[in-house]
């Protein structure tokens, strides 16, 4: 069985999408990471985390977990904390490109496949009410850079360069590539 270290709709829609069959089970891993990580790798580091935690409790299954970083000039920017701290982001992001890392770890009793990918965001320049305009819809407040860009945030963003599920949250034509080599 394929087990989803998520309660993300995004991803969980993406697997449908892609006809996956699985189950979720949220993991409980703690977000910390250890001083000494390079930005890149802590995606992946954050994946690996999560489905090292379910696969403890279901270790005959295969577990994926799967984590998204917004980086902007050597800043990592997570899930902001409030509606202040996601208007805080977003006007770090206006008229800016920066980069979106999605990590993904598949994890089984005997095998490992893990990869993060790369996707550019550049956001038009934005005005403060427009911004407020955006955070007062809530859609911020869960995702990490403060934005979704497959909702109303698609109105920030003025053009990518990779791949659009990256920036979802998760990658699934890479991911099926992955999980194909298992099969």
């Amino acid at each position: 069985m394929l087990i989803l270290a998520s309660a993300s709709p995004r991803r969980q829609e993406l697997m449908e999408l892609a006809g996956l069959e699985f189950i979720c089970i949220p993991s409980n891993a703690s977000e910390a990471v250890p001083e000494g990580i390079a930005l890149e790798d802590v995606p992946e580091y954050l994946a690996i985390q999560k489905a090292e935690s379910v696969l403890k409790t279901h270790p005959e299954d295969i577990v994926m977990g799967a984590d998204t970083l917004i980086e902007l000039e050597d800043v990592m920017y997570g899930k902001p904390k409030d509606e202040e701290d996601a208007f805080r982001m977003l006007k770090m992001l206006s008229g800016k490109t920066h980069h979106v890392y999605t990590g993904v770890a598949l994890l089984a009793k005997n095998w490992r496949e893990t990869f993060t990918t790369v996707t550019k965001v550049e956001f038009f320049a934005l005005k403060d009410e427009e911004i407020w305009d955006y955070v007062h819809t809530g859609e911020p407040l869960d995702k990490a850079g403060a934005y979704g860009i497959q909702g109303k945030g698609a109105l920030l963003v003025k053009r990518i360069q990779g791949d659009y599920h990256t920036v979802v949250g998760l990658p699934i034509g890479e991911l099926i590539r992955h999980l194909r080599k298992r099969t």
